[in-house]
């Protein structure tokens, strides 16, 4: 079964959640005047970690890809939990550069451990939650008709790192070392997170592809999206490894996975008061769908149990 599938189905049978419905970045609970944000996510081996990433970069992305999920909700991250899954064979040193990687990011994002446990299992997995906090929640289905559609940062790099290391690319040093910095060590985007809490109508982290998020933040929100290829924030370095590769760097850049910017829908009005980085790729409307210069936009983006045309 798909991932999408899984989730349909158990969604079949989970009828008693908190007071925010699942289906955004994480879930809430109401305690008093402010709201409990929480989320998990695991990283396995197998599919999270290229064997060019070292033990500390395995820790600090476990941390990152929870706290980019309280980050998308507006919330800012009070605590990170996890259980970590250990193979039989995996050596101290390699355990103990996760600990460090995991320590690094609690640090980088000023967030405390609350609690942990091990087990055997027949790969490394780290599960984590973040615990966020938050006045009000900032989701998926908020955007409205005239808002534009912005994203943090730049897009692409992931996917054109990962590129360059599956397929063994030779490429310039200053190059490689700017897509494995998105590839290997991504940062959430905490500050931007908390302050778009009190100013954006909808958001959510670039975890699973551009394209993907685009279509559940207009599904859930009942908008369609129309976005602009030239106003996509695409470096350099995408472009010369789409261009070796005989690829598309929009393509790329819609595709790219675990990037976690995050991209939101703000009033224009609202905007101004952004001052961070940050680009309008497009504008949200009535209808459905999303589109891009003026075409409907494929929908692609990561699922787990899929093989996708990158790989």
């Amino acid at each position: 079964m798909r991932e999408s599938e899984i989730i349909t189905l158990f969604l079949k049978h989970l009828k008693k959640q908190g007071d925010l419905p699942l289906g955004d970045d994480a879930g809430a609970l109401r305690m008093g005047h402010e709201w409990l944000v929480a989320t998990n996510d695991m990283l396995v081996r197998k599919t999270d970690v290229p064997d060019i990433m070292t033990p500390e970069q395995v820790g600090f992305k476990a941390v990152t890809m929870n706290v980019s999920d309280v980050a998308a909700m507006g919330a800012k991250p009070v605590g990170f939990l996890f259980s970590l899954g250990i193979p039989a064979g995996l050596g101290a040193d390699y355990l103990e550069g996760i600990a460090r990687g995991i320590e690094n990011a609690l640090e980088f994002y000023d967030v405390p451990v609350l609690s942990a446990d091990t087990n055997e299992a027949d790969d490394l997995i780290i599960d984590g939650i973040a615990l966020g906090i938050t006045g009000k929640p900032l989701t998926r289905s908020g955007a409205k008709p005239g808002d534009l559609v912005c994203v943090t940062g730049d897009l692409g790099r992931a996917l054109a790192g990962y590129l360059v290391w599956r397929h063994n690319l030779e490429v310039p040093k200053d190059i490689r070392n700017s897509l494995y910095e998105k590839f290997l060590s991504p940062k959430a985007r905490v500050s931007e997170g908390i302050l778009l809490g009190g100013i954006a109508n909808a958001a959510i982290d670039v975890s699973d592809g551009l394209s993907k998020e685009l279509y559940l933040l207009a599904g859930m929100s009942g908008v369609r999206i129309r976005i602009s290829s030239a106003r996509l924030p695409i470096r350099e370095e995408v472009v010369k490894v789409a261009e070796t590769l005989s690829l598309d760097p929009v393509e790329v850049a819609l595709s790219s996975g675990e990037e976690f910017e995050l991209l939101f829908t703000v009033t224009s009005e609202n905007v101004l008061g952004l001052d961070f980085d940050f680009t309008v790729i497009g504008r949200a409307e009535k209808g459905a769908g999303v589109y891009i210069d003026g075409t409907p936009l494929p929908r692609g983006g990561w699922e787990h149990l899929v093989t996708h045309s990158f790989i």
